[in-house]
């Protein structure tokens, strides 16, 4: 295998590779707020887990259960979301690493990362229908005064 030795072909390696570093903080801002999505929805699910365990065994909590059951379809999204975020973080990286190598090698990776590329920006849009999802889910449980206790006045 040969390395380019040019400072020229490695400096524009390194500038084909930096172009798809600024996805990969776009994922890994996507990472955190999702993770914290998540960690709200498993401190949620603790609390109305407790509350079931704490009542008397024949008092029925249909809405506690019923909301339960939106939380784990929460929390699965959320965990779709962010292995889609990985494995977009995983496929950019090696996109970065194709453009380099057929920058500064004999190799042949300009197809390869193109096809990377474009896998990692799929990855990222079906993330961000599961973020989405995610979000209309946990709104639509929301009753805003209607169904629960009214406010007094």
């Amino acid at each position: 295998m040969f390395f380019a030795t040019d400072v020229s072909a490695v400096s524009h390696g390194i500038q084909l590779a930096v172009a798809p570093v600024f996805l990969l903080t776009a994922v890994a801002g996507m990472i955190g707020t999702v993770a914290g999505r998540l960690a709200r929805i498993i401190d949620r699910a603790r609390l109305l887990e407790g509350r079931i365990e704490a009542a008397p065994h024949d008092c029925p909590m249909p809405t506690i259960i019923a909301e339960l059951k939106q939380l784990r379809k929460r929390g699965n999204l959320v965990n779709v979301c962010i292995g889609l975020l990985t494995l977009c973080a995983i496929q950019i990286g090696l996109t970065i690493m194709a453009l380099f190598l057929g920058e500064t090698t004999e190799i042949e990776s300009f197809k390869v990362a193109t096809v990377l590329f474009l896998s990692g920006v799929g990855s990222f849009l079906l993330a961000l229908l599961c973020f989405l999802t995610e979000t209309v889910i946990a709104t639509r449980i929301l009753k805003f005064g209607h169904g629960g206790r009214q406010a007094r006045h």
